[in-house]
């Protein structure tokens, strides 16, 4: 290509740390490129809970117009923002290799706390699905709302007298917090994609496309698109307390999933296996599974 290559991204640290990764990338392969940074409605509005601004697709919307503005010429998520559902005529290009897809725990002050049965702690987290398992777990704890990107809601767990807050492990290993990572929780499933990164590029656009998709990871992409086939079977969105990771033993792949009353005190979980050849159309059965299970009145619970 004669121009460089246009990079759409939000301007949080972690994002701009994607963006950079795949702008190298890029380069690497012989191509020059620029990063051109998008306001999203999900980072100039901190206060609203998620859920009630319509669940991830704020932080994407801004990006998908850039897109389909011709002002960029990808852009770069992670993956689990992603909405299930996509109308627009945009597609996703190449899904990279996935960081560590565990949820964990920043507590300053230790986690001897969850310990003791007799603590009433207060957890942060704006994510319906974490909250519905912190709180099936721990039923005696509370759950309080956090926003803003990575560095906001470290500082906000600092500044506040809560015992923790639930981050996305992936997030907090790309831009080198890790070390306030106080507890994996392996127990938590995770979102479906979590971990990994997509390319989004408008359709039709073959020359973008050729370059893009040389970034694929093709067992990232087999995985995560099977844990949101899963989430677009249930209908469930991105707000929705649903769980799902799908990994590969051997020649099989391998799919858990959960869903959840938001309140934690009802969960349903299936996991299912299949040869990988032939993993496509697991994340349906397996949503199908759980909608049977009585799933279907947890979906409906977070839509009404």
């Amino acid at each position: 290509m004669n121009k460089p290559i246009r990079i759409g991204t939000r301007d949080s640290q972690l994002a701009t740390w994607q963006a950079k990764t795949v702008s190298k990338k890029l380069e690497e392969a012989g191509h020059s490129t620029e990063i051109i940074f998008v306001k999203s409605q999900g980072d100039l509005d901190l206060t609203t809970p998620l859920p009630e601004m319509g669940g991830k697709g704020v932080f994407t919307k801004a990006l998908d117009d850039s897109l389909l503005n011709d002002e960029i010429d990808l852009a770069v998520h992670s993956y689990k923002d992603l909405p299930t559902d996509n109308p627009l005529p945009l597609k996703v290009a190449a899904i990279l290799e996935r960081e560590d897809p565990r949820d964990s725990l920043v507590a300053p002050s230790g986690t001897d706390f969850l310990d003791d049965e007799t603590i009433e702690a207060v957890i942060a987290t704006s994510s319906n699905r974490r909250k519905a398992q912190w709180l099936h777990r721990y039923p005696n704890h509370s759950i309080t709302n956090i926003r803003g990107n990575v560095n906001t809601r470290l500082n906000k767990v600092e500044d506040n007298k809560w015992h923790g807050a639930i981050f996305a492990a992936a997030g907090l290993k790309r831009i080198d917090l890790d070390h306030h990572i106080s507890e994996y929780l392996d127990w938590m499933v995770p979102a479906p994609a979590q971990g990994a990164m997509a390319v989004m590029i408008r359709e039709g656009d073959h020359e973008i496309e050729s370059v893009v998709e040389q970034l694929n990871h093709s067992e990232t992409a087999l995985c995560t698109n099977i844990e949101r086939e899963l989430l677009n079977e249930m209908e469930a969105g991105c707000s929705a307390p649903v769980g799902a990771f799908a990994w590969l033993d051997g020649n099989d792949l391998v799919l858990h999933a959960v869903a959840l009353k938001t309140d934690g005190t009802l969960q349903y979980d299936i996991e299912l296996k299949t040869l990988s050849t032939q993993a496509e159309g697991l994340g349906r059965q397996a949503a199908r599974k759980l909608l049977e299970q009585g799933a279907d009145e947890l979906v409906q619970e977070v839509k009404e």
